[in-house]
């Protein structure tokens, strides 16, 4: 009788995961392959904005230089000075 009244009443789990699993399925492949989705083509003259950051800096005047190498030994930050304890060990 439990066995009956299980199969008849509300929707079973599985039809629910399904119809969850082809929804995400539809959705992705619409997000993925939709108009939005394809490459977009630079024409030349909107390609020549698209500059590299050494010509972008040349037009504004300025100039890009390497940095200086580091030192292969640095000095130590200074850092606060260690003081006693408060309550020092017993030895």
């Amino acid at each position: 009788m439990v066995s009956d009244h299980a199969r008849h009443e509300g929707v079973r789990p599985v039809w629910v995961a399904l119809a969850v699993a082809i929804f995400g399925i539809l959705a992705m492949l619409v997000v993925d392959h939709g108009p939005w989705a394809h490459p977009h083509v630079h024409t030349a003259q909107l390609a020549t904005h698209h500059q590299t950051t050494e010509q972008s800096a040349q037009d504004a005047g300025a100039a890009v230089v390497p940095t200086n190498p580091r030192d292969a030994v640095q000095p130590d930050p200074s850092l606060p000075k260690q003081v006693e304890p408060a309550y020092p060990a017993h030895k």
